[in-house]
């Protein structure tokens, strides 16, 4: 290690005596040695949507790579994959300075019960990477820990350690362990050691949903993610596209927002909270129990609902997941100021937008999805609106030539009727056998309906 290190390690020592006597200089360096070289750099691109237009926006980003296994597994935070983004693009950085080599990522299932991705380094080559081994160690209310980051770009992303300590210990919804300070988003996913010189954990921020996470929100403060949480994937990782235990829950049919105190005072209902239901779905289990939009929710299967703020819809969320489906669920509610109580039967939670199915079409270079129902009601399209939906245009494609873009319903394409991505594929493929001059393709965008003219030029390609 370089003398500025060594010389940053006692600086840090001298700086903050009150913790880092308690690890001693040739403890964090003996740390930074054996750890440094297996913490890397994951940069990758996202296609963002935005559920209200399903317009599509790229961003480049990176985040800090753990590698934990000798084959190239390495685990990164659990935001790499969230609802309406989906990374590509997966560059791996292992090694520093002149040592520094890039490899291919390729992104594996997220696990549903913590809060990581899992990336598994593409190479032909016979490798053994650097790699971190955890050992299960307890860690209690004060105990130090020694961490290992990224810097900033302006530092080159050089490793670095901090010292922080166990702030706070919560029992709910299961042993969460934080930190007394906040970090910088480069050392979210850093190793944890403790000051028996184990390795015994990562920095995270949220839990996942399975774990509680949308009822106890955790968000915005580091905690230390215990290695027996993820022991497990690193021993048995998931494979690229390993569908997901179980369902996701039960389904009521409604999008709904808090009763703030103001919206209660307004309506001069009590300042209890409750859950406002501001869109029922059709053919959804709430609108045959017959909810409507403006009633109050203020017990659910027995259980007080009395969420305020905007971060607890989540919470409802989770009640109506976890009664499950096919379950009748009693409902009281209050509807004009008046109680009103319904019974509803749940059923399972139907295929989302970001679940829909998805097809490339490389001739023209237009990316559609199906339209799912939620995304039925975030556009407000009705039943009687059938197509597939844009979600990219390929830059100089001749859909976008065509003024194409995100967010467009194809309803038409090429004088062919557009119900489904079948029938677009097929569409694709009847226009290119035929490879006309110019044709429209009519489609929806926003409220209204018109045409697009697209004019391929079949003998340059595309």
């Amino acid at each position: 290690m370089s003398s500025r290190l060594s010389a940053a390690v006692l600086a840090l020592c001298a700086a903050a005596p009150a913790i880092a006597q308690e690890f001693t200089a040739k403890q964090l360096q003996s740390f930074y040695d054996k750890v440094s070289p297996a913490v890397c750099i994951v940069n990758y691109s996202s296609n963002v949507t935005n559920p209200n237009t399903g317009e599509i926006s790229k961003r480049n980003t990176r985040a800090l790579g753990l590698i934990v296994s000798p084959k190239g597994l390495v685990m990164a935070h659990g935001h790499m994959q969230i609802e309406n983004s989906e990374p590509f693009s997966i560059k791996i950085s292992v090694g520093q300075g002149d040592n520094e080599k890039d490899y291919d990522g390729k992104l594996l299932t997220k696990p549903d019960d913590v809060n990581i991705c899992l990336i598994e380094i593409v190479n032909d080559q016979d490798v053994s990477f650097p790699h971190v081994d955890f050992t299960p160690g307890p860690l209690n209310l004060g105990d130090p820990v020694a961490l290992i980051g990224l810097m900033g770009d302006t530092l080159d992303f050089n490793r670095a350690i901090v010292v922080r300590r166990i702030g706070s210990v919560l029992e709910k919804p299961r042993k969460t362990l934080c930190l007394d300070e906040r970090l910088l988003f480069g050392y979210v996913g850093s190793p944890v050691m403790d000051l028996a010189g184990r390795i015994v954990g990562v920095v995270g921020f949220d839990l996942s949903t399975q774990e509680g996470g949308d009822l106890y929100v955790r968000s915005g403060h580091p905690l230390v993610y215990q290695s027996e949480l993820f022991a497990k994937y690193i021993a048995n990782p998931p494979g690229e596209s390993a569908a997901k235990n179980g369902s996701d829950g039960a389904f009521l049919g409604v999008f709904s927002q808090p009763l703030t105190d103001d919206l209660a005072e307004y309506w001069k209902l009590p300042t209890n909270g409750g859950i406002v239901i501001s869109t029922v779905m059709p053919d959804s289990p709430a609108s045959a129990a017959g909810l409507q939009p403006g009633d109050v929710i203020v017990n659910f299967n027995n259980i007080p609902v009395t969420f305020k703020l905007d971060r607890e819809v989540a919470n409802f969320t989770k009640l109506v997941r976890d009664a499950g489906a096919g379950t009748q669920v009693p409902v009281k509610l209050l509807r004009g100021g008046q109680p009103v109580e319904a019974t509803v039967t749940l059923v399972e939670r139907p295929k989302s937008a970001r679940d829909a199915g998805e097809f490339e079409d490389t001739i023209f270079g237009l990316t559609v999805r199906e339209i799912t129902q939620d995304l039925r009601v975030v556009l407000n399209l009705g039943t009687d609106v059938e197509g597939v939906i844009v979600r990219r245009v390929k830059s100089g494609s001749w859909a976008q030539l065509g003024e194409m873009m995100p967010g467009v319903i194809i309803m038409n394409f090429g004088g062919h009727p557009v119900k489904s991505i079948e029938d677009f594929k097929a569409a694709v493929e009847k226009v290119a056998e035929a490879k006309p001059a110019e044709f429209t393709v009519f489609a929806r965008v926003g409220a209204r309906t018109g045409f697009f003219r697209l004019q391929p030029r079949w003998n340059t390609g595309n």
